[in-house]
């Protein structure tokens, strides 16, 4: 079950941080109701905010391999704007 909520997760990153704003106090407890950077976390870098989220809840620091992590969410959320750009430029 947990393997199939991640999948879910990675899927549909922003459907995950509508349901936990929502229905938990989840996102809440890591950006202390800044609702600011909770937008654009959803707007912009979807799973780099769930994975902060997950590492303030488990209190992990943001330092040395936990750093990595976030770094590698925001390089996956920056590569699916990218390839939406390389798409657009080939087909024109």
């Amino acid at each position: 079950m947990p393997c199939c909520l991640l999948i879910l997760i990675l899927l549909f990153p922003r459907v995950a941080l509508a349901l936990l704003f929502f229905l938990t106090t989840y996102l809440n407890r890591a950006f202390h109701n800044n609702i600011l950077v909770l937008i654009l976390g959803f707007i912009f870098l979807p799973l780099t905010t769930l994975v902060y989220a997950w590492m303030v809840n488990n209190g992990l620091p943001v330092e040395g391999i936990n750093f990595l992590w976030l770094l590698l969410a925001a390089l996956v959320d920056l590569g699916m704007v990218g390839g939406g750009y390389r798409h657009h430029r080939m087909s024109s």
